[in-house]
C-alpha cells in the first residue's frame, strides 16, 4: 500500500492511506439525483450515503448532490487535502453557482443531466487521484 506522509501544524507526522483498490463514491445530499448512477460506474465501484461530511473516509470520492458553495467550503475544511470533491448541481443552475462551488474548492462541478456524464467525471477524478499517488516521492520514516 502506498502511503502519504503528512506533517500537521502540531509537528506530528501521520500517514494517510492510499486510495482503496475499489473506489467508493460517498454521497452527501439529494439521493434522488444519483439513484441511476451505479450502473454507469466501473465494475467494483461502490456508492454509500453519508449522514454528514464527517462520515467521509480518506480516499473516497465525495459527491455533494445538490451542492452549494457553503457545502463545498465545509467539505474542504473537514476532508484531507488530497480528497476529491465533486459538486452536482441542477441543469438549470445559474453560472454564479458553478463559479461559487468551484471557487469554494470543488474539483469538478457537474450540472445534472445523464448519470453516464457524472460517472465519467467521477472516473476522471479517481484517475487524477491515482496518478497523484503513483507519482508521489515518498519520504522514508526515520
Amino acid at each position: 500500500m502506498i502511503t502519504e506522509w503528512n506533517r500537521g501544524a502540531d509537528g506530528v507526522t501521520t500517514r494517510a492511506p492510499a486510495p482503496a483498490a475499489d473506489p467508493v463514491v460517498a454521497v452527501l445530499g439529494q439521493q434522488s439525483r444519483v439513484a441511476a448512477l451505479p450502473p454507469h460506474l466501473p465494475s467494483g465501484w461502490q456508492m454509500r450515503q453519508l449522514g454528514s461530511i464527517d462520515d467521509a473516509r480518506p480516499g473516497e470520492l465525495v459527491l455533494l448532490s445538490g451542492a452549494r458553495a457553503e457545502d463545498v467550503r465545509l467539505a474542504r475544511a473537514v476532508l484531507p487535502r488530497a480528497s476529491r470533491v465533486v459538486a452536482l448541481i441542477d441543469e438549470w443552475a445559474p453560472a454564479e453557482l458553478v463559479a461559487g462551488v468551484l471557487t469554494a474548492g470543488a474539483d469538478v462541478c457537474v450540472r445534472g443531466g445523464h448519470p453516464a456524464i457524472l460517472a465519467g467525471h467521477l472516473v476522471a477524478c479517481r484517475r487524477q487521484l491515482a496518478e497523484r499517488w503513483a507519482n508521489m516521492d515518498l519520504p522514508h520514516p526515520a
